[in-house]
């Protein structure tokens, strides 16, 4: 029999502790690594330089270590299958070993070519879990006691070596450059597995004490969330890792007020898969309204000045631009200001969800698909069962920087501007205005809608959309497939009626990943 040889494929697992494919690859004559850059990623609506610069970042590190364990990690440019056939015809290979994943559009496709490749060239391709995703889920009752049991498993620890393959050529990581990208301009967290490791230590010995209180405000949030989002998109933590380290951290420590406020984040880990899971069983949601009732609501009266504002961080609402530009400039932004983004563009300014989506998935480092295309629908109304979240920008900022520090950070124009008129700067007497230097309409934008008019139209059109018999009966089809249940996840609130006495039977789902870590 002819050895067997391995090719490990990392994808968005760019670790070496608690690795599924890299522990399979033990029992193989001879292992090599690979990481694809392809060019259907790169040219994809929801890629930004962000993304490859943070995962170049990580290759650099899984590349040396993965030396020490003695496996050569090739970074190779191009599609897939073709990448796949070079390699196969180079060195040859018996066994693909890989995670799964659940990714947009282009990636299941890719996957589908993949897996016809290795059929034709008689390669095996084995693919292992690492979150708590369930493909082919039937029902999602017994969903989460699957999840625990998969988190409570233990975690796959690396050999001290493999046996390396055939000498191969390892040339030096692509740059953004040479992959034709221009500079992103944010400034990114550490990539790596070991400021993955960092972060997350940091977070469970001494930062998530105050994770209850801090992850509303974008002034406290920076510090008190995990900030492991990121790593958890890109892989460099396992999901299991996770966990466990957190569970662990609450049996051993005395600190009540630290035990209590990680017990808050452990349940919320939960979450992380549970969105994850909606794409998995519908991947038409990355695209289409959850409720087809929906449909047509936003889609044919898109006011693209209104996006162009919105994605600029100009639209009259201190709150949301200082929220836009931060974002724009770190690649992050904690969960409710996320959420307020989302609302104001669905609600006050009419934007169907897509092309926001698009453009947020561009600004957030942490991207996640699952998590990020069930939330836009979450908050922008389209799943048909959830609660109707419309924030007002104004509450947010007077709740969220009392002191209009995060505000007066990120929008200077503002800096001057009385603290009593910096949520609402229009309201300044044009003498005001002058003495402080921010003529509005000039220096800063006037308020691009005005904001109780827009959010009365939002709730009358989406209230009377939810009243109909065809919205009415698909909700209770959504629920089934994609509601959390009441038992075995913690949920953020029961179901409540709105302000019109209507009831929304589906649990409070927190939103965005930013509202997880």
């Amino acid at each position: 029999m002819l050895p067997q040889r391995a090719l490990v494929w990392f994808k968005r697992d760019l670790r070496v502790l608690d690795h599924a494919p890299l522990s399979a690859a033990q029992n193989q004559h001879d292992v090599l690594g690979l990481f694809i850059i392809e060019p259907e990623w790169l040219q994809s609506p929801e890629c930004d330089a962000c993304h490859v610069d943070f995962a170049l970042g990580c290759l650099q590190e899984l590349r040396a270590a993965l030396a020490l364990l003695g496996m050569p990690l090739l970074v190779r440019v191009g599609p897939a299958t073709e990448v796949l056939e070079k390699l196969h015809s180079e060195v040859g290979f018996s066994h693909v070993l890989s995670h799964e994943e659940t990714g947009t559009g282009w990636s299941y496709q890719r996957d589908l070519k993949v897996a016809a490749w290795c059929r034709s060239q008689q390669v095996r391709w084995q693919e292992f879990t690492q979150t708590g995703v369930v493909r082919r889920l039937r029902s999602r009752s017994g969903w989460a006691k699957r999840w625990q049991s998969r988190m409570d498993a233990p975690l796959i620890l690396p050999n001290d070596s493999f046996n390396a393959a055939v000498s191969v050529a390892q040339p030096d990581l692509p740059t953004l450059t040479s992959l034709g990208l221009a500079p992103h301009g944010k400034t990114l967290q550490a990539a790596g597995e070991k400021a993955a490791q960092q972060t997350l230590q940091s977070f469970l010995q001494s930062r998530g004490h105050y994770y209850r209180k801090a992850i509303s405000s974008p002034l406290s949030a920076q510090d008190g969330c995990s900030r492991l989002s990121p790593h958890l998109a890109f892989g460099t933590l396992s999901m299991r890792t996770v966990h466990q380290a957190t569970e662990a951290a609450i049996a051993s420590t005395n600190n009540r007020g630290l035990a209590y406020a990680l017990r808050g984040f452990a349940g919320r880990l939960r979450w992380h898969c549970h969105f994850m899971q909606k794409l998995e069983d519908e991947p038409g949601i990355e695209f289409n309204n959850f409720a087809r009732a929906c449909d047509g609501l936003r889609e044919d009266e898109f006011n693209p000045d209104y996006f162009v504002a919105w994605c600029a961080g100009r639209t009259g609402y201190p709150m949301v631009d200082a929220c836009m530009r931060s974002l724009k400039a770190t690649g992050w932004l904690n969960f409710r200001m996320r959420a307020m983004l989302v609302s104001f563009s669905s609600y006050h300014l009419w934007l169907h969800w897509r092309e926001p989506g698009l453009f947020l998935a561009r600004q957030f480092l942490d991207f996640e698909p699952g998590i990020h295309w069930s939330q836009m629908q979450m908050q922008s109304g389209t799943t048909g069962i959830n609660t109707l979240r419309i924030y007002s920008p104004t509450k947010q900022a007077h709740d969220q920087d009392p002191e209009g520090l995060f505000i007066r950070r990120w929008v200077p124009e503002l800096a001057r501007v009385p603290l009593p008129y910096l949520a609402e700067p229009w309201k300044m007497d044009i003498s005001v205005q002058r003495m402080v230097g921010c003529i509005i309409g000039a220096d800063y934008p006037a308020p691009i809608v005005d904001e109780k008019v827009a959010m009365k139209l939002a709730k009358d059109r989406l209230y009377g959309l939810r009243q109909t018999s065809a919205a009415r009966l698909e909700a209770g089809a959504v629920q089934a497939r994609h509601g959390s249940r009441k038992s075995g996840l913690p949920a953020t609130g029961q179901a409540r009626k709105s302000t019109r006495g209507r009831t929304v039977k589906a649990l409070n789902e927190p939103s965005q990943q930013g509202d997880l870590f």
